[in-house]
């Protein structure tokens, strides 16, 4: 099964002509039309409740149908052309197992809202946003202009990405559960009053350096304590820095980390239009940071956390170990003493000194309990 993976989505670089931006566009599409008629029939463990309580079940409908079209005219491109005609039947499997399904037609009836569920409409949309935006960005203004799109061990990252944006109800449930039964005893009506009372972009600028005060701190245990390393050292073993490899993350790890920086939030009891701010800026800033993306931000760089500041922060050369612990504010680091200074522009190397972390999304997950880091 691997073989025929690696056969069908194996690596390269994009060139016109050859068949692998159609095919690879036309899989994409196709998949996620598959992923959403299932959700168009278990919406009640399938999607997410914020957000289907905000978009319009007819515009899905219509993107779907779109989606499958273009998928489909795309496939057959290829077979027509004789070029990647893998992809192109790949694309089309998908999409005739999603119109046997009932396609963009599905009729969604009244279903509970308080029932367990799984993220695949998150999935589904940041996956589609994620790509269409920081795609473009990378190659637009890359730092790294030889790098391909599917670079070496993207189905990895993949494939945490698809985990842990799909258990995005998992995590909530569990981190809210830890955070109101752990902690409600602290809040403070008096201090939820205070900053209730704050201009609101000073509201912002006070959660996001709150949670990265906290987040500072535990990124720093996880690199100083050697039992915690051994989960984050699934994170800094990507070889190579795109969008898509900030995903790569051992799910203990992420809902750890959520519990700990969520926890002040909750307690400082910040409104639900900041909260929903902060998790706005939090995800462009966590994917855009480890883009391949070369931008000038002149003394802005020394303020908040940029792709370069965070590139250091995962390079294997001597000069960037256990530096640039920061994930919104750099200032953070070089108050602190842990900001990578004097060194040339961009790292030359990524990943973990000695290279000793397997790939593949699951053998990672298990990394932690099998393996001691040399």
């Amino acid at each position: 099964m691997r073989q025929l993976s690696d056969k069908i989505f194996r690596s390269t670089e994009f060139r016109f002509g050859e068949g692998a931006i159609s095919g690879y566009l036309a899989c994409m599409l196709a998949i996620l039309s598959f992923m959403g008629v299932v959700a168009f029939h278990f919406p009640q463990y399938l999607s997410t409740p914020e957000l289907r309580a905000n978009y319009d079940v007819e515009i899905l409908r219509q993107v779907m149908f779109y989606g499958m079209v273009l998928s489909g005219s795309l496939g057959l491109l290829n077979f027509v052309r004789n070029t990647n005609k893998r992809l192109g039947a790949v694309a089309w499997l998908f999409l005739i197992i999603t119109m046997m399904l009932g396609g963009h037609t599905v009729e969604v009836g009244d279903f509970p809202d308080n029932t367990p569920y799984i993220g695949l409409d998150w999935f589904i949309l940041d996956l589609l946003g994620s790509t269409l935006i920081f795609i473009f960005i990378e190659k637009l203004l890359p730092h790294r202009k030889e790098q391909p799109i599917l670079r070496d061990d993207w189905k990895t990252d993949l494939h945490h990405f698809f985990v842990n944006h799909l258990l995005v109800g998992f995590v909530l449930l569990v981190t809210n559960h830890f955070v109101h039964g752990a902690f409600g005893w602290a809040q403070s009506d008096s201090i939820s009053s205070v900053i209730e009372q704050m201009p609101f972009i000073l509201q912002v600028l006070l959660i996001i350096l709150v949670a990265d005060i906290f987040q500072y701190v535990t990124h720093r245990l996880y690199h100083e304590v050697p039992f915690l390393w051994r989960f984050h050292a699934i994170h800094h073993s990507a070889k190579k820095m795109d969008w898509l490899a900030g995903s790569r993350q051992h799910f203990l790890e992420l809902i750890v980390t959520r519990c700990l920086v969520l926890t002040p939030i909750f307690i400082l009891g910040f409104s639900k239009s900041v909260i929903d701010i902060y998790v706005i800026i939090v995800g462009i800033q966590a994917v855009f940071n480890h883009a391949n993306v070369r931008i000038k931000f002149g003394w802005l760089q020394y303020i908040i956390v940029t792709p370069q500041f965070h590139h250091w922060h995962h390079s294997s050369d001597k000069a960037a170990i256990d530096r640039n612990y920061a994930a919104h504010f750099s200032f953070l680091d070089y108050l602190l003493g842990t900001a990578v200074k004097d060194e040339k522009e961009w790292p030359d190397e990524y990943g973990v000194v000695g290279d000793y972390v397997p790939d593949g999304m699951v053998k990672q997950q298990i990394f932690p309990f099998k393996s001691q880091p040399k």
